[in-house]
């Protein structure tokens, strides 16, 4: 039987040594973090690494991301440092879930900073057209027919959840799917979503199936509601990069002695 999590950890360790980079944070991401995996999902492995000091002060600085492997089973590949803090500046949903995923696979006191620096950059407009954006797409694309895939539920459902958190709590939303069905809602939305849950456990990714009216109806409702939500918001990004700046400075001069 195959050790997933020894052959990811031995694929950093490579990424490490041949590219010249240390690992920040390394975390799973989507459907495995969210907590709605298929028997057959892939490992979808999302890093931060630095390079040395001189990497960056180069005239042709090299690639701000490393892609380094995509099979059947694992997917692979990291943001620079640099990246990774001028995405959390624009409020990217994306590091925020990587910086909150339940499933790490290794992590540093850097990142312990920079993830609570990033506190100060998380934007609820910025998040709230993210998580509409994605609920709408996946709609328009995956669930209009007869026939869906009971996992593209989970691809608007959660999105639609996250925004819902926002609007409550005005804080970034939790990673983990159950623990946004925390939430209040309708008693036969819940029930519907406990019954999938246990149908999507069992369920390969590409299989088809009814359309589930009452989840169908919620998610068609809410992306509505939200796009009007999102609509009016106004525009709440922190513009004033000192602290990232100053963390960006520290970590890659720490590097050196690393």
């Amino acid at each position: 039987m195959r050790n997933i999590i020894g052959e990811i950890n031995e694929e950093l360790d490579k990424i490490e040594r041949k590219e010249g980079v240390r690992i920040l944070h390394a975390v799973e991401s989507g459907s495995r973090a969210w907590g709605f995996a298929s028997p057959d999902s892939d490992y979808d492995v999302r890093f931060v690494y630095v390079r040395p000091k001189e990497d960056y002060l180069r005239l042709d600085e090299p690639k701000d991301v490393i892609e380094w492997q995509l099979d059947e089973v694992l997917d692979i590949n990291g943001w620079d440092l640099k990246k990774a803090l001028r995405q959390f500046a624009k409020g990217n949903v994306t590091l925020f879930e990587w910086s909150e995923s339940p499933i790490v696979y290794r992590t540093t006191a850097e990142w312990a900073q920079i993830k609570e620096i990033s506190k100060h950059f998380f934007s609820e407009k910025a998040a709230v057209c993210h998580y509409y954006g994605t609920a709408n797409n996946t709609l328009q694309k995956y669930l209009l027919g007869d026939l869906v895939r009971y996992k593209k539920y989970f691809y608007a459902l959660r999105p639609l959840l996250a925004a819902r958190y926002i609007e409550t709590y005005h804080t970034a939303p939790p990673v983990l799917f159950d623990d946004l069905l925390k939430m209040d809602m309708p008693e036969v939305l819940r029930r519907a979503v406990d019954e999938l849950l246990d149908v999507k456990k069992v369920t390969a990714e590409g299989e088809e199936n009814p359309q589930i009216p009452i989840i169908r109806g919620f998610i068609v409702n809410e992306t509505a509601r939200q796009k009007k939500i999102a609509n009016n918001m106004r525009n709440d990004r922190n513009k004033d990069y000192a602290r990232l700046n100053r963390i960006f400075i520290d970590i890659v001069l720490g590097n050196e002695h690393s």
